[in-house]
């Protein structure tokens, strides 16, 4: 299949809901103005395609799922807006535009983020769709955890703890499962536990999922050295001036792609219980390690 023009085609569907979605004014004016910048700027929407594509594993309709799909962009571009403020990793520049803060200022871009975390709940838990109310709790319980404290959030903690330590392997291991793991997991698994999967077909796509997000954090990690800033829309050597821990810093570049490599084969290897509907997230891990943004 032509991956390429999957993720632009599902990638359309996303930012054609998301627009609609947020296309009706409310105030504070510049509050909405703020999230729909961040939130429209671009980006690849792996998240909601993920879902998506989960769901088409499971043998559904991935079109009866968009808004809950849609609602994993707002969790990733809220993580996003508060990542670049002064107090996180004080970036200026984001998916080739200025970060959030610097167009709103702080205050207001703390807000977009909060505002964004919030109605992705609010989208997840919308019981007038033909999925199931029970489905729709059980997978808003599985994003929160890999959104909060157990997950996401955590993750971010301790990379910011982490900075100007010694590179160590369980610190690096904890930041990457979960500042960038767990959602990517969440997104995968959301997809499943929408179409009603068995545990089997949840378990598989839950070690695809862990496999991938960890992959997906060590590709960002060597593309932040060795990857072209026009082309990722942000300034590259970040990581090493804020001392950050990252698997380049504590393997090189070379033993970091390898163990990509190794963790993209494992997560194709556990979609082997599924059929040709799997293809589209076999072909999503190799496109992963591919990437040059």
């Amino acid at each position: 299949m032509d991956i390429k023009s999957y993720l632009k085609e599902r990638g359309g569907l996303v930012n054609s809901f998301l627009s609609s979605y947020f296309d009706k004014p409310f105030l504070p004016a510049v509050l909405r103005e703020s999230m729909r910048y961040s939130l429209l700027a671009g980006g690849k929407r792996l998240r909601p395609i993920l879902a998506m594509a989960s769901y088409e594993a499971c043998g559904k309709n991935p079109a009866d799922i968009i808004q809950y799909a849609s609602a994993l962009e707002l969790i990733h571009t809220y993580s996003l807006i508060h990542d670049d403020l002064p107090a996180m990793d004080n970036d200026d520049m984001r998916r080739g535009k200025p970060t959030n803060h610097k167009v709103y200022g702080e205050a207001i871009a703390i807000l977009a983020g909060d505002g964004l975390l919030t109605e992705a709940f609010f989208m997840l838990l919308d019981t007038s769709g033909s999925v199931s109310k029970e489905s729709l709790i059980e997978a808003a319980r599985e994003v929160a955890l890999a959104a909060g404290v157990h997950g996401m959030v955590g993750g971010q903690a301790q990379d910011i703890i982490s900075e100007n330590s010694e590179p160590e392997a369980q610190a690096l291991q904890f930041i990457h499962k979960h500042k960038t793991g767990a959602l990517i997991t969440a997104s995968v698994k959301l997809g499943g536990i929408l179409a009603e999967a068995d545990k089997n077909t949840l378990d598989a796509l839950t070690s695809y999922g862990e496999n991938l997000g960890v992959a997906f954090q060590i590709v960002d990690d060597i593309l932040d050295v060795s990857g072209d800033a026009s082309v990722l829309g942000k300034p590259t050597g970040s990581d090493e001036k804020k001392k950050k821990m990252t698997y380049p810093s504590l393997y090189g570049i070379d033993l970091s792609m390898k163990k990509a490599e190794e963790l993209i084969t494992n997560a194709i290897d556990a979609l082997d219980i599924f059929s040709e509907n799997a293809e589209p997230l076999r072909e999503i891990a190799k496109y992963i390690l591919k990437r040059r943004h």
